[in-house]
């Protein structure tokens, strides 16, 4: 017998929007305020979790085809290399840069390194913590 789930299904996609919304926002605000890629990882890892609760494994990984394997490693290279640019400026690892810059017609940007370094931990973060858990609840035995 299938059950019907239609309040379960339509209060995880709210909430799971919630989430992510939020996360996005930690994960900007990390260079300048708490937050950052860890803390926006763990969030949007929760809020895909949530996702893998509410409906089944199958119709989840097909919405969401990622390899999180691929996910850490990708995560790791964009830290690596973040950290290896400022090396090749003559800097030590990780030095941070940063520096406003002009668009015209969309105005003044503050651009740094930390972003894409903590979009790396983002990732990072995302595939372990999904890899972790969805291999646990996977596992048959």
């Amino acid at each position: 017998m299938r059950s019907n789930n239609v309040m379960l299904h339509t209060i995880t996609r709210i909430v799971t929007f919630i989430i992510l919304a939020f996360s996005v926002y930690l994960f900007f605000a990390g260079h300048n305020n708490p937050g950052g890629g860890f803390i926006g990882g763990l969030m949007t890892a929760s809020a895909l979790l949530l996702m893998y609760l509410g409906f089944d494994m199958k119709s989840v990984k097909k919405a969401i085809p990622f390899n999180f394997t691929h996910m850490i490693a990708v995560g790791l290279l964009i830290s690596i290399f973040t950290g290896l640019g400022s090396i090749v400026s003559g800097f030590p690892f990780l030095t941070q840069f940063d520096r406003y810059v002009t668009v015209p017609f969309l105005g003044e940007f503050h651009l740094t390194t930390a972003l894409p370094f903590d979009l790396g931990i983002y990732l990072v973060v995302v595939g372990i913590a999904l890899l972790i858990i969805l291999t646990i609840a996977e596992d048959d035995a």
